[in-house]
C-alpha cells in the first residue's frame, strides 16, 4: 500500500514540459487527486476514491489504540491484554506496571481469551473466520493455536471452574441451530461431552458448583427474561432456580467459596442489583442500593470482597462491598467513562480497562486495602494530546407520550469554531444496547477538525433505564414508537444555540442502522444525509435470513414473521416498503460475512434507491461480518465516511 501511494504521489507531481509544449500543458485535462488504494477486500460501488490528501490529515486520528484487560496471571503479578499493533487485535503480556506490551498470539483474524484460573497453566481463546461468528475454541502456546472444537458449529465460552480444570461452553455442532451444553477439560479436548440437549440459541453454562458435581445454567429469552437452572452433570437432570415463568432478567452469577449464589437481577426492582440468589427457592436478597444497573462484578476467592460497576446515565461507577459488614466503598478517583472486564485476583488486586473521553482504553488495578490505583498501560493516541478532546453533557426532553428520553451531545469547541455546528447524529444497535460516555477515538476527528458535533440518543428499547423502558418498543407495533424518540431527541439538539439546525446527519449499525434507514424515510425534511451500516431493511426479510441460531431470540424482540398480523405490520414499518420516500444521499457500509444481518438487506436496499434515481454509496467488506474489525479495512470505511460528511454536511 505504501509503495502504491508513493506512486500516486510521484505521477501527481510529474509536470508537463510546458516551456516546448504550451498549447498541449494548457489544453491537457487536470490530472486526478492521488486517491488511497482500496483494500483488496473491499469493493466501493458508486462512491468517488477517498483523497490521498484526507488521509494524509486523518492520519493521527486513525492511530489510536485502546487496551482491554483480559485477565490475570494467577501464577504471577502480571495481565493478560487485547491491543492491536497490526491489523487486528491480539492478546499481549504485560509484566509489570506500564511495562512492554509482549505479543503472545499472531492471528489473521481478532482473538479473544484468558488464562485458566486457579492453575494458570493455558490461555484459552476464541477465533472466528473473517466476522462469521462461528467461533471455534482454541488452546495458545509458544504463539501457535490448538483447535479444541469441530471448526464447523458456532462455540461459545462460558465459566470456568473454579480450580481451572473444567470449562463450559454451548456448541450448535449437533444440529447447526440448537445451543447444545458441553463441559470439557481443555487440556484433553477428548474429554469434551454434552450435558444437555437444548432447543434453542439462548443456552450457556455460567457457573461451576465447588464440587463440580453441577452447573448453573442461564436459558437467555430476552434481555427481559433470562431463566436460571441446576444442571446435574452426571445424569443431565437440570432443576429450575426459582419459576421459569416469571419474566427476570440476570446479569453475571458468581459462586462464592462456600457455594453461595451471587447475581445481579431486576427482580423486585425496576434496575438490576447485585445481591444473594437462593439456589432453591430463587428468592433475591438485594445488597446494592443505587437507583441504577449493577452491570458487572467479580467476587474474590476468599469471598470476603465484591468488587461491582454501576451503570449511573451512561456513566460507569466502581465500587466494592465487604462482605462480612455490609460496608460499601465507592472509588471515586476515577474519571468518569467506562469499566470493563472486572476481575479480582487470588491476591485481591481488582483489575479492570477504563476509558473516558480523555483517555483511550486503559489497563488498571486497585488495592482495596490501600486504594491505590496502578496503570498498567498507556495506549497510543496517533501523537495527539487526548486533554483536548471535548467531555459530553446530558440532553433530555419528551417524546410524543410523554416518556422522558436522553442522549449525549459533543460540541467542538467554540473558540475554534465559532457559531452555529453541523451535527451528526449517531444512533446505537442493540436495540438492547446504551450509548455512553468514553473514548471517542478516531470520531474526534469530526469534533476537533471539522467541528462537527455529535449526538448519541438513547431512545427506548435502550439498557441502562430499568426494565420497564427497554421493553417498550417490543413488537411490530411499538417498534416506530422508538422512531418517534428519535425524532423528539433531535429536534432537541437543533434546539441548542450551538447547533446549526439546517445542517443535520444521521448514522447508526446493526439495529442503529434500521433507524439510519427508517429516518431517511420519516425525518427527511430534518436531515441533510444518512450512513447506515449493516443495516434492517425489511424485518420480515431479516428474520427470515438471519442466521437460524438467533432467530427465535430477534422474534421475541421484533415480531413473528410467521404470524400473519405481525408479518403484515412488519412489513408496513420496514424502511424498504417506503423506500420511494427516499431524497437525501445515502451511504451504505455491509460485511459481506455478516451472520446477523446478511448482506442481501444491504443489497436491496441500495438496488432500490438507485432504481428510484436516489444517490447511494455502497462499501463491502468480503473478510468482515456486523461491524468492521480489520484495521485497512476500518480506516477506509472511516476516511470514506469523512468524505461523506464534508460533502454533505460542511458542503466541501
Amino acid at each position: 500500500m505504501r509503495d502504491a501511494r508513493l506512486i500516486a504521489l510521484l505521477l501527481a507531481s510529474a509536470t508537463l514540459p510546458g516551456a516546448f509544449h504550451p498549447a498541449i500543458a494548457q489544453d491537457a485535462p487536470a490530472a486526478e487527486a492521488p486517491a488511497v488504494p482500496v483494500p483488496a477486500a473491499l469493493t466501493a460501488e458508486d462512491m468517488p476514491p477517498v483523497p490521498l490528501a484526507l488521509a494524509e490529515r486523518a492520519r493521527a486520528y486513525l492511530e489510536a489504540r485502546g487496551a482491554g484487560f483480559a485477565g490475570w496471571d494467577p501464577n504471577a503479578r502480571a495481565v493478560l491484554i487485547s491491543t492491536r499493533f497490526a491489523n487486528v487485535s491480539q492478546l499481549h503480556r504485560v509484566e509489570t506496571p506500564m511495562g512492554a506490551r509482549t505479543q503472545i498470539s499472531f492471528e489473521a483474524e481478532p482473538v479473544r481469551g484468558g488464562y485458566a484460573p486457579a492453575k494458570g497453566d493455558i490461555i484459552l481463546v476464541t477465533k472466528d473466520r473473517g466476522g462469521d461468528e462461528y467461533y471455534q475454541l482454541h488452546t495458545l502456546k509458544d504463539g501457535r493455536l490448538t483447535m479444541l472444537t469441530d471448526g464447523k458449529s458456532r462455540n461459545q465460552p462460558g465459566a470456568w471452574s473454579s480450580d481451572g480444570e473444567l470449562i463450559g461452553f454451548s456448541s450448535t455442532r449437533r444440529n447447526g441451530v440448537d445451543s447444545d451444553l458441553y463441559v470439557m477439560n481443555p487440556r484433553d479436548p477428548a474429554s469434551t461431552r454434552m450435558v444437555h440437549e437444548s432447543r434453542n440459541g439462548g443456552w450457556a453454562i455460567i457457573g461451576f458448583a465447588p464440587d463440580k458435581r453441577s452447573a448453573y445454567v442461564a436459558d437467555y429469552n430476552s434481555v427481559q427474561d433470562i431463566d436460571l437452572y441446576r444442571l446435574d452433570l452426571a445424569s443431565g437432570a437440570m432443576t429450575p432456580i426459582g419459576d421459569p415463568a416469571a419474566q427476570i432478567a440476570y446479569n453475571g452469577l458468581e459462586v462464592a467459596p462456600g457455594g453461595t449464589l451471587w447475581v445481579t437481577s431486576d427482580q423486585g426492582s425496576d434496575f438490576k442489583r447485585l445481591g444473594r440468589l437462593d439456589p432453591v427457592s430463587g428468592e433475591f436478597e438485594a445488597v446494592s442500593r443505587e437507583a441504577w444497573d449493577v452491570a458487572s462484578f467479580d467476587i474474590s476467592d476468599d469471598g470476603r470482597t465484591i468488587a461491582y460497576v454501576v451503570n449511573e446515565a451512561g456513566t460507569d461507577r466502581l465500587r466494592l462491598i465487604d462482605v462480612a459488614s455490609g460496608k460499601m466503598t465507592k472509588v471515586d478517583a476515577l474519571p468518569a467513562g467506562q469499566i470493563g472486564g472486572l476481575e479480582i485476583a487470588p491476591w485481591d488486586e481488582i483489575g479492570f480497562s477504563l476509558s473516558s473521553a480523555k483517555s483511550a482504553a486503559d489497563v488498571w488495578s486497585l488495592d482495596p486495602k490501600t486504594m491505590q490505583l496502578t496503570r498498567w498501560t498507556q495506549s497510543e493516541t496517533g501523537g495527539l494530546e487526548p486533554a483536548v478532546n471535548v467531555e459530553p453533557r446530558i440532553i433530555t426532553t419528551r417524546s410524543f407520550d410523554g416518556l422522558e428520553v436522553s442522549g449525549l451531545l459533543y460540541m467542538p469547541d467554540p473558540e475554534k469554531f465559532a457559531g452555529p455546528r453541523p451535527l451528526l447524529v449517531s444512533v446505537h444497535g442493540g436495540p438492547e444496547g446504551q450509548s455512553t460516555a468514553g473514548f471517542m477515538g478516531r470520531n474526534n476527528y469530526y469534533l476537533n477538525e471539522l467541528g462537527i458535533g455529535i449526538f448519541y440518543p438513547n431512545v427506548r428499547g435502550s439498557t441502562g433505564f430499568g426494565k420497564t423502558f427497554v421493553s417498550l418498543d417490543n413488537g411490530p407495533f411499538q417498534r416506530e414508537d422508538s422512531v418517534k424518540d428519535m425524532a423528539a431527541l433531535i429536534d432537541a439538539a437543533r434546539a441548542e444555540p450551538a447547533v446549526d439546525a439546517a445542517r443535520i446527519g444521521l448514522t447508526g449499525g446493526s439495529y442503529g442502522g434500521y433507524m439510519c434507514y427508517a429516518a431517511a424515510v420519516q425525518l427527511k425534511d430534518q436531515l441533510t444525509a444518512t450512513q447506515c451500516t449493516v443495516a434492517i431493511s425489511n424485518f420480515v426479510s431479516f428474520l427470515e435470513n438471519t442466521n437460524p441460531y438467533r432467530q427465535d431470540l430477534r422474534r421475541v424482540e421484533y415480531g413473528d414473521e410467521r404470524d400473519p398480523v405481525q408479518r403484515a405490520k412488519l412489513m408496513e414499518i420496514s424502511p424498504l416498503t417506503r423506500v420511494d420516500e427516499i431524497e437525501k444521499p445515502m451511504f451504505v457500509i455491509t460485511g459481506a460475512n455478516d451472520p446477523r444481518v446478511p448482506k442481501s438487506e444491504a443489497d436491496q436496499m441500495v438496488a432500490a434507491i438507485r432504481a428510484n434515481g436516489g444517490e447511494a454509496w455502497h462499501l463491502v467488506a468480503a473478510d468482515e461480518g456486523h461491524g468492521f474489525r480489520k484495521k485497512d479495512n476500518s480506516d477506509y470505511a472511516f476516511l470514506s465516511r469523512l468524505m461523506f460528511w464534508e460533502k454533505y454536511l460542511l458542503g466541501e
